[in-house]
């Protein structure tokens, strides 16, 4: 049968129900705006540049999860100026995605000028129809959180430190023997290894799913950052910033979370991430650095950390080998200036430190007091030689990238950068070959950075330099040399024999000037006290060799406050104070007082008498303990004290009424550890002599009941008399015989 229209039409059409297909099958459309946004703070641009704003605005939206076309964007136009209004539509498909973005990427800075003010679309009826009466909120109950450096409030002034054995972590306190004690203990704490942020704040423990810190007097979790896989964390030195690295690099599933905590399609690839530990969110990614011209067949051994910072937080650089080294901005981790510093053949760099000064320079300028300048930050970084150029030092300002000091060199096989923890001196250790490349020496280069024009002083040296320390806080500095022919291929069990030297710097000649050299010698591993002065040489490492050697570099200082006139030659306050053996040591630490030291051997490392030891700073062995399965022991770090340079010096002033006070405190504890012995000793005698008493009833019992007479029931009890003899003497004469 035909229709009007000409085509055919089925009559059973018409007896068949197709209201369950239709329902089952029926698509909604969403008239509503709920999946609208309103992004406000866009820069104000003409047409020539809408494709690129457009492509960039995607591209932040992407990387925060909220992942958007620039088909999504309406752009509302100004057709009398030809130029947009400052602000968007974004269309993110459904409400969920619409308050996601809104969440991820209000407040976000999209460039120097301009940062985003998000809301929903349907948000504006509900401002234009808000009740004007005033309903007082509900005041949410206070919970106050915990301090996060509260250990540092400890009465008895004690330093903490982690161990972590087998599956177990803990926490300990440590001080006098009677003072020690476990502050938290947690089993299945960390997958991997657990670490301290540099100035204590944070404890960090490592798991497949990422990184947890905790902190607070409860151990409670501060923060989580997800990187599957993790193997290596780095914080920045003002515990601002976390950097984690993982072997596998980053992929992101169709399930993963989106958010600024998460990783975004655009990170997949990448193996580093740094996040921003007060908030939790990622701030960016990066590969992992290849050297260039890098055969894929050599592995060579990642360096790390593969981010470095500057000593406020500012600046964070990472370098490409042999093009260029990329220094970003912080927070927003943009690239400085938008250009790399390019340097041909760069291999590595080093950022100075901030000492005491400069952080209370940058204090008093943040506070804007007169007379306060500001240190710049400043990095050093070195380039080998390539065809007639020969290898370079450089320092250089940042961010005004001046350059401040070159130094050519020559001959040059590897450099090492070693600054001083104050940043008063860079010494730049250099492996030289000779014409031939037969054999290798070492000079070492040494940069004054605090006086004009940076003087370089020269130490040349006839042995390699295994290990260089400077002494913190000071003008000295020790090296570990060898000249022994194993040492470029030592084998197991063979002892390398090394000389430890100590030098200063002589401010009358303005040079460093050796003090003294210890020979012969199998210490490869040197560790100064955080306060210096004190230094131990330690034998790391070796299956044959343990030893440890406690030195003081002021000893003579020390008789000179007692009295003595002590005539001081050049080197002479040098002094041994102990020495002790920690069989298979793989790890030495001085806790951030100086005045103790710890020594572990590491199941990490080997499985043989794994444990760890505490000593003075004298050597003598305070506690020890072996323990299987034994892998780390990390003292906490303390940060800067809060006390003013008047208020230290007024407390040194009068350092021996606080040590009376200590010395009451150490005799009270004394007395009433002898008092506590005493009254043990008296309960074993009471324990005893009720024993005795029981022990003559059980007996006397038995006698009765066998028929037995008493001893003592017919006779008098007998008296035992006892003779004591006692010689005196009253006058001794002695008399000499002349014959």
């Amino acid at each position: 049968m035909a229709s009007l229209n000409g085509t055919s039409h089925n009559p059973i059409d018409n007896e068949l129900d197709f209201s369950e297909i239709e329902a089952k099958y029926r698509v909604d459309f969403d008239d509503g705006f709920d999946s609208v946004i309103v992004v406000d703070g866009v820069p104000v641009i003409d047409k020539s540049k809408l494709d690129k704003l457009l492509a960039k605005i995607s591209k932040e939206f992407s990387r925060r999860g909220a992942v958007i076309k620039p088909d999504d964007i309406f752009v509302p136009w100004d057709d009398n100026a030809g130029k947009t209004k400052g602000f968007i539509f974004v269309d993110l498909g459904n409400p969920d995605a619409a308050a996601f973005a809104a969440s991820a990427m209000n407040g976000h800075p999209f460039d120097a000028k301009h940062t985003f003010r998000i809301n929903r679309f349907t948000d504006i009826e509900r401002y234009a129809s808000i009740d004007e009466a005033y309903v007082e909120p509900t005041v949410e109950e206070y919970r106050p959180k915990e301090h996060l450096r509260a250990w540092l409030a400890d009465s008895q002034g004690r330093d903490q430190y982690v161990t972590y054995r087998g599956d177990d972590v803990e926490i300990h306190w440590h001080g006098k023997p009677s003072q020690c004690e476990v502050a938290y203990a947690k089993k299945n704490w960390t997958e991997l290894y657990a670490s301290w942020s540099p100035l204590g704040t944070y404890f960090a423990t490592l798991f497949r799913q990422g990184v947890r810190l905790w902190g607070g007097p409860s151990w409670e979790p501060q923060h989580r950052f997800a990187h599957p896989l993790v193997k290596l964390i780095d914080f920045s030195p003002c515990e601002n910033y976390l950097v984690t690295w993982s072997h596998d690099p980053i992929s992101v599933p169709a399930n993963l979370p989106q958010g600024p905590e998460f990783f975004s399609p655009e990170d997949e690839g990448n193996n580093i991430a740094v996040w921003d530990i007060k908030s939790g969110q990622l701030l960016r990614t990066f590969p992992t650095t290849t050297y260039e011209n890098e055969d894929p067949a050599m592995k060579k051994q990642m360096q790390w950390p593969a981010l470095k910072w500057s000593s406020d937080d500012k600046f964070v650089a990472r370098v490409t080998p042999g093009q260029h080294i990329s220094v970003y901005e912080l927070p927003t981790m943009g690239l400085h200036d938008k250009k790399s510093l390019k340097i041909e053949g760069v291999v590595d760099f080093e950022w100075c430190p901030h000492g005491e000064k400069d952080k209370e320079d940058a204090e008093k300028a943040t506070k804007a007091e007169k007379g306060a300048k500001k240190r710049e930050n400043m990095l050093a970084y070195w380039t080998p030689e390539v065809a007639n150029q020969p290898a370079r030092v450089t320092l250089i300002s940042f961010p005004s990238r001046t350059v401040l000091r070159q130094k050519n060199l020559f001959n040059v096989t590897e450099c090492k950068l070693h600054w001083q923890n104050q940043g008063d001196f860079l010494c730049v250790k250099v492996d030289r070959h000779t014409k031939t490349k037969k054999s290798i020496f070492c000079n070492l280069e040494i940069f004054r950075v605090r006086e004009k024009d940076y003087p370089v002083e020269v130490v040349e040296l006839k042995d390699t330099v295994t290990d260089f320390s400077w002494e913190p806080k000071g003008e000295r500095f020790a090296i570990v040399s060898s000249n022994d022919p194993s040492l470029g291929n030592p084998g197991p069990g063979i002892t390398i024999k090394t000389d430890i030297g100590f030098y200063q710097l002589d401010r009358a000649k303005n040079d460093f000037k050796l003090l003294r050299t210890l020979t012969s010698r199998t210490s490869n591993t040197i560790r100064w006290s955080p306060r210096g002065r004190h230094v131990v040489l330690a034998t790391v490492g070796s299956s044959t060799k343990s030893e440890l050697e406690f030195w003081d570099l002021d000893f003579s200082t020390e008789e000179r406050r007692e009295g003595q006139n002590v005539k001081e030659e050049w080197g002479s306050g040098i002094q041994q104070l102990g020495s002790a053996d920690h069989y298979g040591v793989t790890d030495v630490e001085w806790d951030p007082s100086g005045r103790y030291l710890a020594t572990s051997a590491s199941a990490w490392r080997h499985t043989l008498e794994n444990g760890y030891a505490i000593w003075d700073f004298r050597g003598q062995e305070l506690e020890k303990h072996i323990l299987d399965r034994f892998k780390q022991f990390i003292w906490r770090p303390r940060p800067r004290s809060l006390l003013t340079k008047d208020q230290q010096r007024q407390i040194r002033k009068n350092l021996r009424e606080y040590s009376r006070a200590f010395d009451e405190e150490d005799a009270a504890e004394e007395s009433n550890v002898s008092a506590e012995l005493i009254a043990h000793r008296k309960r074993l005698l009471d324990e005893w002599n009720a024993w005795r008493a029981r022990c003559k009833r059980d007996i006397a019992e038995e006698k009765r009941s066998r028929g037995q007479k008493l001893n003592g029931e017919h006779h008098e009890e007998e008296k035992e008399e006892i003779e004591e003899w006692i010689d005196e003497v009253i006058e001794q004469i002695e008399e000499e015989v002349v014959e």
